[in-house]
């Protein structure tokens, strides 16, 4: 037996996802549309009567037997989504699906494809700015772009909006085999079902930490544009496995630096995160060293390319900053829906704990606005609004599943972890950021690096991550490695009882 399915909202979207669904025959049939809009209610889309208002749900879902609510307004604010969700919930739907935010809506376009079971990424944080990706994406016509970790967060949806830039080519690096097979997968279908251009799709399974396959591979593929996510991010995990975060974070991103100069890249775009601003763990002082490397290779030649260090080179390296994303592997909103679904309980460090937020899409989407018109060298900081208390967060979501926090989930505080901060910055208190052409993008001001420090900093570090017999007593020493980091960073604090190796 078919679905019967309400479409929520008459507009373009709507009626685009009526059509479909009308011609595969296969998700369901269409009973009706619902609609606030007066002039709507009462008038027939292609022989589907549209009824209303969104409030009387209950009596049109039950008029309709309608067991599925499709949300087609791309639109709506957050809190008018939050609103209608609620409605919904009265009419005892099986299940409430929605389509992304008008900023993936590509020129008005909607593909049932691009419908997902609704969830709290649809409800929390603030209104996303709208950015028409058509447009945006000029700059990538016809290029070869290529995204390393592509697999995470970050980057698989950039690969997901790229499917609109009408590059030539979206090269997929990761070192994880399967979450660039999920990738891939999912790129691949939205294709097939209309949504973004016919980009050849190439997954690449590497290692940044591999110099030499790094080089063979960027001179391989050619790409005009880089994309660079790939880091360990997991700041706990990074804190007990502080060697190898250095060795990958820092020397890989040295490794695609310099490849990317050898293999004559146009653009570079690195992403950063606040946790690089006066980092007092391991993670965020990897962050901040990449930074520094990458600010340092604008215009110049890498080491060991056969030019001296003033040669210029033809690749334009900038980067962008942001804090939290909400809905990010290994982030607190799939933490937060496991430990409420399998455990009955919710974890949170300390109740006054602090972050910036952003959801994945308009962070994404905000990150190829600053690539297309940013300025060779610079570093630009997205405009996060105001930092969100972790607990409320955690209320809002135990809510969403029609729970009470502390009655229902109990609310359990586990204490500051090492590398945490109560509060992070987006920048220094001695730096300024300016505004920029695009809202919610803003440009960093006299930044304080390590500036000529770097290559002293990176030579102290490599024995520690680089087997070297004859200085084999600093191979993965731990003591020695923040002894070191915390000469050159003197935020960063040495937890005690650390093991040397």
């Amino acid at each position: 037996m078919k679905n019967r399915i309400v479409i929520i909202g008459a507009g373009e979207a709507g009626k685009s996802l009526a059509a479909e669904i009308r011609k595969k025959g296969i998700a369901g049939e269409i009973v009706c549309f619902v609609d606030d809009n007066r002039e709507k209610i009462g008038v027939e889309i292609d022989g589907v009567l549209t009824e209303g208002p969104i409030s009387d749900i209950q009596r049109i879902q039950k008029k309709y037997k309608a067991d599925e609510a499709l949300i087609a307004i791309p639109s709506a604010q957050r809190k008018r989504i939050k609103e209608i969700y609620d409605i919904l919930q009265k009419g005892k739907f099986k299940r409430i699906l929605i389509l992304p935010g008008i900023s993936q809506i590509i020129d008005g376009s909607a593909h049932l494809i691009q419908a997902r079971e609704i969830s709290t990424l649809d409800l929390l944080g603030r209104n996303p700015v709208v950015i028409p990706l058509k447009k945006t994406l000029q700059y990538l016509r016809d290029k070869r772009v290529l995204i390393t970790g592509a697999g995470g967060s970050i980057g698989s949806e950039l690969a997901r909006q790229l499917l609109s830039a009408s590059a030539s080519r979206l090269y997929l690096f990761d070192h994880g085999e399967n979450s660039i097979y999920e990738i891939e997968k999912e790129l691949t279908l939205l294709q097939r079902e209309g949504v973004g251009e016919k980009a050849t799709i190439i997954p690449i399974i590497g290692e940044i930490q591999d110099r030499d396959f790094i080089s063979f591979i960027l001179k391989r593929v050619n790409a005009d544009v880089i994309f660079n996510c790939a880091a360990y991010k997991h700041v706990p995990m990074m804190e007990v496995n502080p060697v190898q975060a250095v060795q990958n974070n820092v020397f890989g991103t040295k490794n695609l630096v310099d490849a990317a100069i050898e293999a004559g890249v146009k653009k570079f775009i690195h992403i950063s995160t606040d946790k690089a601003v006066e980092p007092i763990g391991v993670y965020g002082a990897t962050k901040l060293i990449c930074e520094d490397i990458v600010l340092n290779s604008n215009g110049l030649c890498g080491e060991g390319m056969g030019c001296d260090g003033g040669t210029k080179s033809k690749t334009d390296f900038m980067i962008v900053r942001f804090g939290n994303v909400l809905g990010s592997q290994g982030s607190i909103l799939p933490l937060f829906k496991d430990q409420i679904l399998c455990r009955g309980h919710v974890t949170i460090t300390h109740p006054q704990i602090m972050r910036f937020f952003m959801t994945i899409p308009e962070a994404v989407s905000l990150v190829l606005k600053t690539a297309g018109f940013g300025k060779p060298g610079s570093l630009y900081i997205l405009d996060m609004g105001e930092p969100l208390l972790i607990k409320d967060i955690a209320e809002q979501i135990i809510k969403f599943y029609g729970l009470e926090p502390d009655i229902d989930v109990p609310i359990i505080y586990t204490g500051i972890r090492p590398g945490e901060k109560f509060m992070e910055k987006l920048w220094r208190d001695d730096e300024k950021i300016e505004n920029t052409e695009v809202q919610r993008v803003n440009i960093l001001i006299d930044r304080k690096g390590l500036g000529e420090k770097l290559d002293k900093l990176l030579s102290e570090l490599r024995p520690i991550c680089y087997f070297d017999s004859r200085r084999a007593n600093k191979y993965r020493n731990r003591h020695l490695l923040r002894k070191i980091l915390k000469k050159y960073i003197p935020t960063i604090e040495r937890p005690e009882n650390e093991p040397e190796y």
